[in-house]
């Protein structure tokens, strides 16, 4: 997706959502010596002026660290009014809808900005991905052309 970004658009990548501790309320609520990747994690997403969340589905869901991270921004913000894009796939033929149902209805509650067509269910996926996990099908790279185009328009 970094490479589909309009000229200017600095696309970043965070891969460190094994490093956020088991969300509890009571860790959370203890604003005095909050976690070093939580302080980490909602930098990033403060800084951002929109957010692509791509997952695979996990039985039938999303998997457990990432509704672990999304936790631990629910009563911070992060997501108020953010630009969001959500993106599933799945080895079967929903390409993970209950995953991209599931996760749109979590960001929705935190008030995320999905604009229409931001949106993508990837069926099928590894007789999408070449060997070195890159997008080779074409009509799957022309739906992630759509929606970074749905995505970044209202930044325009």
């Amino acid at each position: 997706m970094e490479e589909m970004m309009p000229t200017g658009v600095d696309f970043r990548q965070y891969n460190k959502l094994e490093s956020l501790p088991h969300f509890s309320p009571d860790l959370d609520a203890d604003k005095s010596e909050p976690h070093k990747a939580v302080v980490e994690w909602r930098e990033n997403l403060r800084s951002a002026n929109a957010i692509v969340i791509c997952t695979p589905e996990y039985a039938r869901g999303v998997p457990g660290s990432l509704k672990n991270a999304l936790d631990w921004v629910v009563s911070s913000g992060e997501f108020m009014n953010k630009l969001t894009a959500v993106i599933s796939a799945s080895p079967h033929a929903e390409g993970g809808a209950s995953a991209l149902a599931s996760l749109i209805l979590t960001l929705k509650i935190m008030s995320a900005a999905i604009p229409e067509q931001a949106t993508l269910a990837v069926p099928f996926v590894s007789k999408k991905l070449g060997p070195d996990g890159r997008v080779i099908d074409v009509d799957t790279l022309s739906s992630l052309r759509n929606l970074v185009r749905a995505l970044l328009q209202p930044l325009n």
